[in-house]
């Protein structure tokens, strides 16, 4: 089976071509993309987080997937780099953009809780993790992606991985599952009571 994406958001396109022009390599992988799609229609009225807007891709893919009735708020630390995604898409009155630090806005924020998490940045993910999940609620999902090396990233890249997927398996208010697919993802959903933890088989 095939699993190359057939349906894309309607801006990727000059989304991609601003991206080169700029020289942004990192935006969202179109399989992570597709995946955020679905993750985005399944929570009808959903609020959704994503941290590390880039030039928009992953952004325009979660909203292709929501309804009308559902929100988005983006969050980058650079500026100019946000600043396509907010001349191709900043017409859509559901996505709120913000510019600054990911980690900051996290420990500022005393907002609702959000229904869907996407980390694409480093805040969120290696670095205030702890606030990041604190802010899913119940029956809501966690989603990390790039935990395969990634070009230009630091040599300590594959221990801060392994420390970060021991802590969400370790956790008995989630329950996640590795992805060895698109750039490396973990998704992680929130129970609505404590659960017991799994065992390993005998």
């Amino acid at each position: 089976m095939d699993d190359t994406p057939n349906t894309f958001p309607t801006a990727l396109p000059a989304l991609r071509v601003a991206a080169r022009e700029a020289g942004f390599t990192m935006s969202c992988e179109e399989r992570t993309g597709s995946l955020l799609t679905v993750l985005a229609a399944a929570r009808p009225g959903g609020r959704i987080l994503e941290l590390g807007t880039g030039v928009g891709e992953g952004t325009a893919w979660l909203l292709s997937g929501m309804d009308g009735a559902s929100r988005l708020v983006t969050v980058e630390l650079d500026a100019a780099v946000q600043a396509v995604a907010r001349e191709q898409l900043g017409s859509d009155v559901r996505v709120t953009f913000v510019a600054g630090d990911g980690g900051e806005w996290l420990e500022g924020y005393d907002g609702e809780p959000f229904d869907l998490v996407f980390a694409d940045t480093w805040p969120g993910k290696f670095t205030h993790l702890e606030r990041a999940l604190e802010l899913v609620a119940p029956g809501g999902t966690y989603l990390i992606d790039d935990l395969f090396p990634q070009p230009g990233w630091p040599e300590a890249h594959e221990a801060s991985v392994k420390r970060l997927l021991a802590e969400l398996e370790g956790r008995h208010d989630f329950r996640s599952v590795r992805l060895a697919w698109a750039s490396g993802l973990v998704m992680a959903v929130r129970g609505h009571r404590r659960q017991r933890p799994l065992h390993d088989a005998a």
